[in-house]
């Protein structure tokens, strides 16, 4: 039988794509923590009048100083969520394996990195690179799922071709 030579069905295997999954999380909590915590300091600071809630231009004018949480929580919904779709579907099909979850660890890291830059220092050129290089890590993750599926749709064709009366 064509295997590959993957611990498949081992639960603590399956159960470590987890913890980089709540680690981003915890990623998007923080920031909206921050984002709360800078919007709610910001109008203590400079409390707001009617005009600066009249329409959405006026609100983003009036929490332009504090914007950049509110920028990265909304990238956050961006290419994370295809990882979040990626993690159900490994579970699902038991695609789960080191390689996956150090890739996962990867992306959770460089997202870390990245909201770390966006709402701190606010350099965009390593913003970008560090950006650049977690999409590569997601698109690798895609790709490695997409390879598996293909090997397990081949796997499980010549298995029924082997099973078929002659």
């Amino acid at each position: 039988m064509l295997e590959r030579s993957r611990i498949r069905g081992n639960t603590m295997v399956l159960v470590n794509i987890f913890w980089p999954t709540f680690a981003l999380v915890g990623l998007v909590f923080a920031v909206w923590m921050t984002l709360f915590v800078q919007r709610f300091a910001h109008m203590k600071r400079t409390p707001p009048t009617a005009t600066d809630f009249a329409d959405g231009d006026a609100a983003m004018r009036y929490f332009r100083p504090v914007e950049m949480p509110a920028n990265n929580l909304a990238n956050l919904f961006e290419l994370p969520v295809l990882y979040f779709a990626l993690v159900p579907l490994l579970l699902i099909t038991g695609s789960i394996d080191g390689l996956q979850v150090l890739l996962a660890w990867a992306f959770v890291l460089l997202r870390v990195g990245h909201s770390i830059i966006h709402i701190g220092p606010k350099k965009v050129q390593a913003r970008f690179i560090v950006y650049l290089l977690s999409t590569i890590v997601l698109v690798a993750m895609w790709v490695g799922f997409f390879v598996d599926m293909v090997w397990q749709a081949y796997a499980y064709s010549h298995a029924i071709v082997a099973l078929a009366p002659a």
